[in-house]
């Protein structure tokens, strides 16, 4: 016997919302990623590293900008639900 709720309506995309998050994820995304480039290789050279540490200190700024774009998605998703049943 299952005590979970069944929906008989089907899910709807709410394309509005679907569009404005990933329109401000472009922005914020162009901003993050591009502050990781530029920071890491700002950084590089006030530190005094070689390319390779350049690089490596890039990589690691781009996956911290991958962390908060998810981080924006995923609370960007809670605000402008990206479904609604329908």
């Amino acid at each position: 016997m299952s005590l979970q709720p069944t929906s008989t309506g089907s899910r709807q995309i709410v394309w509005p919302s679907v569009v404005t998050v990933i329109s401000a994820a472009i922005l914020i995304g162009a901003e993050v990623f591009g502050a990781a480039f530029a920071g890491g290789w700002a950084l590089a050279i006030l530190f005094g590293l070689s390319d390779t540490g350049a690089h490596i200190l890039q990589a690691v700024l781009f996956g911290l900008g991958v962390l908060i774009m998810i981080a924006f998605i995923r609370a960007a998703q809670r605000v402008e639900p990206f479904t609604r049943r329908g």
